[in-house]
């Protein structure tokens, strides 16, 4: 993809999660691949009025050039995307549900199968750590480990893709099971499926090609 295509696509990205409200404000963040450098998104610029030139460019060893400075959370986009040669894109973002399940450090277990497009048997909760800092990315880091989401204690949720429409369909799926979550506790803890049957469900996920087909519109 060219880097001004790629670069419309995060803006677009970044609107459509605050249109259907998966976010709120300049909350979120998003970031991408580009050859070898990282596209990230700017610091505390309403998105309505972000243009693709806003979009920071940054090196491997996390150097920035262009006419605005990084999110604030720049280093786990940076950390992410250096570490994980299967992503492509991250989105952050902090929707409701899924920061709720976050302010109680909950791990989405294994409730109902569709934790597993995730990529394991639960979508983790990182511990808490200050917004910006190096230990919330390595936190963030940990998390993520065999899994292309999670949730951030205290903060909201991170979802991973090979593409942005793939990491923003997916955060839409997280957010989704955490409400689904919340719902079924309700009526007390619900049962959970197995990791035999969970490991049943992503070999037939692998084998399908499986991916998050809930619509991003």
């Amino acid at each position: 993809m060219e880097e001004l295509e790629l670069r419309r696509e995060m803006v677009a990205a970044c609107r459509r999660m605050n249109d259907i409200g998966l976010n709120q404000g300049t909350s979120g963040n998003v970031s991408a691949r580009c050859g070898d450098r990282i596209l990230v998104t700017p610091t505390s610029l309403p998105y309505d009025e972000m243009q693709p030139e806003d979009i920071v460019a940054m090196d491997a060893d996390g150097h920035f050039e262009g006419q605005r400075k990084p999110s604030s959370e720049w280093r786990f986009h940076h950390d992410i995307l250096s570490n994980r040669r299967d992503v492509n894109a991250v989105l952050h973002c902090h929707s409701t549900h899924a920061a709720a399940m976050a302010c109680h450090q909950l791990d989405i277990n294994s409730f109902h199968y569709m934790v597993a497009v995730a990529g394991g048997t639960n979508i983790r909760c990182a511990p808490y750590a200050t917004f910006g800092t190096q230990a919330l990315s390595d936190s963030a880091l940990k998390a993520l480990e065999g899994r292309k989401a999670c949730l951030l204690g205290q903060h909201g949720q991170i979802a991973l893709g090979s593409t942005l429409k793939q990491a923003l369909a997916l955060a839409i799926e997280v957010e989704t099971l955490a409400k689904m979550y919340i719902i079924a506790r309700q009526m007390g803890e619900p049962p959970v499926l197995s990791e035999e049957e969970m490991g049943r469900v992503m070999n037939q996920m692998n084998q399908m090609h499986y991916g998050v087909t809930r619509s991003p519109s």
